[in-house]
């Protein structure tokens, strides 16, 4: 498997974010959180997701984007731990935490969300 983000795994739907937050179920490993829920999409794509940081903890956009940077390469690289299966997910990582993360303090915690995903709803179906 291709350790890459392109467009078409990006979560960009206002539609299926908010049912995302409406109907999704949650998993947690301070300061990330993962809520995700089946979906149904149109392309080929088995996973599509996206990142989030509070404003609140964070004021400059600069900061912000640094942590969801850290976020979305800490997915692309670990990615693979989720296998292929017929079923969609729509994915959203919220980072909730105070401090300016580092991406050693990131990855495992990304790492660690991703198996719990596969124990809770990979493995059950």
């Amino acid at each position: 498997m291709k350790a890459t983000f392109n467009t078409k795994e990006r979560l960009k739907s206002k539609k299926e974010i908010e049912l995302l937050f409406s109907e999704g179920k949650t998993i947690v490993k301070h300061p990330i959180r993962l809520v995700y829920r089946e979906a149904v999409f149109d392309d080929d794509v088995s996973i599509k997701t996206a990142v989030s940081v509070s404003k609140r903890h964070f004021k400059t956009a600069v900061d912000r984007n640094r942590i969801k940077r850290l976020l979305r390469e800490s997915y692309r690289k670990n990615k693979y731990l989720v296998p292929k299966t017929t079923h969609q997910f729509a994915f959203m990582f919220l980072y909730s935490g105070n401090e300016m993360p580092e991406y050693q303090f990131i990855e495992p915690k990304v790492k660690g969300i991703l198996q719990k995903f596969v124990e809770k709803e990979i493995e059950t179906k």
